[in-house]
């Protein structure tokens, strides 16, 4: 049975990878850091890793694409996208309003991410607590356990409250209800999901400019564009060698074994782009478990 790190136990990340991957076909390792999810595969202690690596209104998670890029050569296998619904998680059921429940909190912990997500929930109700960073969404709900005290409360999924037996103060939390989170699963083979229905086949690459080469953005762009090759997504980033250079980070919306994009990366490559593909894979579409 393959080996999958993750963040975990009681992550969002642990919750998408049991819907799309099953809780019988892979066998689950959970991390504390994503430094040890990536090392844990490229150790060989584990077949693949999960990562969480664009949310639909943070953005790009930028560390993980940096250890992506810079620290790890683990190719993309595959990719899906997962709702995310926060809840403020508490040892005590305690107060009949959310008011009442919110003023006696001091401390609030979780992932830095799930914080941001939740600022306008935090600026409303709780905008005297002190607010704790950890590695991850299970973590925090671990340490709000182990404190036993009911002014530090977590913001986790509901699955990291039913694992540590911790009381949910109020559901679906974050400022945006229409919040999905986009992981990938990186690792040296190629991987099928088990009863998952394909999206479509793309392609991720990382694309550096020659230096002081005038238009080379624009004909970097024209070699996807008149072969009518959709880019998903194009972000700059810092090549972190010397200040004011940059990579872009290409999400292509096709497939290594068609004809036309082969073409198009020989193409910026005959102009002096580096070019490295981080993977060409299957994306998986979400569909809702329906509960009889």
């Amino acid at each position: 049975m393959k080996r999958v790190a993750l963040l975990g136990p009681g992550t969002f990340t642990e919750e998408s990878a049991h819907h799309y991957m099953g809780t019988n076909a892979f066998h689950y390792v959970n991390c504390k850091l994503i430094d040890d999810v990536f090392r844990s595969t490229v150790n060989g202690q584990t077949d693949y890793s999960v990562i969480p690596i664009e949310n639909t209104f943070e953005g790009s998670v930028s560390l993980h694409l940096d250890w992506l890029v810079h620290e790890v050569d683990l190719p993309i296998q595959a990719e899906y996208v997962y709702p995310i619904s926060i809840n403020l998680l508490c040892n005590e059921a305690l107060g009949d309003s959310l008011a009442d429940r919110c003023s006696v909190i001091k401390k609030v912990v979780s992932h830095g991410v799930t914080l941001s997500q939740c600022r306008q929930f935090l600026k409303t109700y709780l905008p005297h607590v002190e607010l704790e960073q950890v590695g991850s969404n299970g973590e925090a709900a671990r340490l709000v356990k182990e404190l036993g005290h009911r002014e530090v409360a977590a913001l986790a999924p509901s699955g990291a409250g039913s694992l540590y037996g911790l009381h949910t103060w109020a559901q679906g939390v974050q400022d945006h209800q229409n919040n999905f989170t986009r992981f990938v699963l990186v690792g040296p083979e190629p991987v099928s999901l088990p009863e998952q229905s394909v999206a479509m086949t793309k392609t991720t690459i990382t694309v550096t400019l020659p230096d002081d080469y005038p238009g080379g953005l624009h004909q970097l762009l024209s070699a996807f564009a008149w072969r009518r090759i959709n880019l998903s997504k194009i972000e700059s980033r810092p090549t972190k060698k010397k200040l004011g250079t940059y990579y872009f980070y290409i999400d292509i919306e096709a497939s290594m074994d068609s004809v036309l994009l082969p073409a198009a990366l020989q193409e910026i490559e005959a102009i002096g782009c580096q070019v490295r593909v981080l993977g060409c894979y299957p994306t998986y579409t979400y569909q809702p478990v329906h509960s009889e």
